[in-house]
């Protein structure tokens, strides 16, 4: 049987300072997510524990389940089902991350070799739907339809956005909105679901589910357009990543929209080469973070992350002060900040 490396021991103290606050509050609850977790992992076929081990225990921020455990807090939910909810909300996004790198033919992922480049595409992609398959069974043993519909709903939004995503890919005539429905599926569909679902355990009303559901999306948004800032700014040992995979694989993200948009006929004719045709040769990244900065590429996604970080702020402007608020309130500000 595959040995299962236990999640505390790789996650630790290496918190970012923005989600101590909320990891202060709900951190007995993130335990039994974590044993939650390992539990459902298991299986009677050695490569599933030890593949999705692989990337789970791999250090991952775990700002997802954080935010269902943190959304029931600030309703007052004191049962024991929102663990469930938010390791179903971990399987999802892990889930996707497998499948995103066999897709995008990724090597590095926090900071680690890729499971598809460990083990291949094949059992990737099969791990990735074993972790979809565990997550609807979390979510039936809730014994809520409008979990069920919540979170079904979101899986297959990021399904879509996956989909959106490769269409958009290679064409630089993609459009900001374009764009922005791209993240708002793949990236902002399962924050918006994995705070509603801790509303709603809690039971919630309408009104606040409705809030919680605009908080998460809204943050999803800014966390996403920090993170394809960051793919062009970043520190490759910070990022966990491999900095320019976005460039080397043509996505066009809003960095290169803006840049894109706001060159002369050369430049334009750099980013259709590169990104549309992949002619790619040594020294075009840097030539692309020359023109990011020469237009304020960068600087100008990450003012609209900035906003739609205002954006979630204003939504938690509802609910009544108190450490769950503030300590939600510091994930929009850790999202932000973690790119200076």
């Amino acid at each position: 049987m595959a040995t299962v490396t236990p999640l505390g021991k790789a996650r630790g103290a290496g918190k970012p300072a923005g989600l101590e606050r909320l990891l202060a509050l709900v951190g007995h609850d993130l335990a039994a997510v974590n044993q939650e977790i390992i539990r459902r992992m298991h299986s009677r076929v050695p490569l599933i524990p030890e593949l999705a081990s692989h990337l789970i225990s791999a250090g991952g921020k775990r700002v997802r389940p954080l935010l269902t455990l943190g959304a029931a807090k600030l309703c007052g939910y004191d049962g024991n089902q929102h663990t469930l909810l938010a390791a179903c909300v971990e399987f999802i996004h892990t889930a996707t991350l497998l499948h995103d790198d066999v897709v995008d033919e990724s090597e590095l992922r926090r900071g680690n070799a890729t499971a598809n480049l460990l083990w291949g595409n094949e059992a990737s992609v099969l791990v990735g739907d074993f972790l979809f398959s565990r997550a609807f069974q979390l979510m039936v043993e809730t014994g809520s339809l409008e979990i069920l519909r919540i979170l079904a709903g979101a899986s297959a939004t990021i399904a879509e956005g996956e989909v959106m995503q490769l269409a958009t890919a290679n064409d630089m005539t993609t459009t900001e909105d374009a764009y922005l429905d791209v993240i708002s599926a793949k990236t902002a569909a399962l924050f918006a679901a994995a705070c509603r679902v801790g509303g709603v355990i809690a039971g919630c009303d309408p009104a606040a589910a409705d809030g919680l559901d605009s908080f998460g999306r809204n943050l999803g948004i800014a966390f996403q357009l920090v993170d394809d800032a960051l793919d062009y700014a970043a520190d490759q040992q910070a990022l966990g990543k491999s900095v320019g995979d976005d460039f080397k694989e043509g996505k066009i993200t809003l960095p290169v929209i803006l840049a894109f948009r706001r060159g002369g006929e050369d430049e334009r004719a750099f980013w259709r080469r590169t990104q549309e045709k992949l002619e790619q040769q040594p020294g075009d990244l840097e030539q692309a973070q020359v023109l990011m900065r020469r237009h304020a590429a960068i600087a100008d996604t990450l003012e609209r992350a900035r906003y739609y970080g205002d954006l979630a702020h204003r939504e938690l402007a509802r609910f009544p002060d108190g450490e769950a608020k503030a300590a939600l309130a510091a994930v929009v500000d850790f999202s932000i900040e973690r790119a200076y």
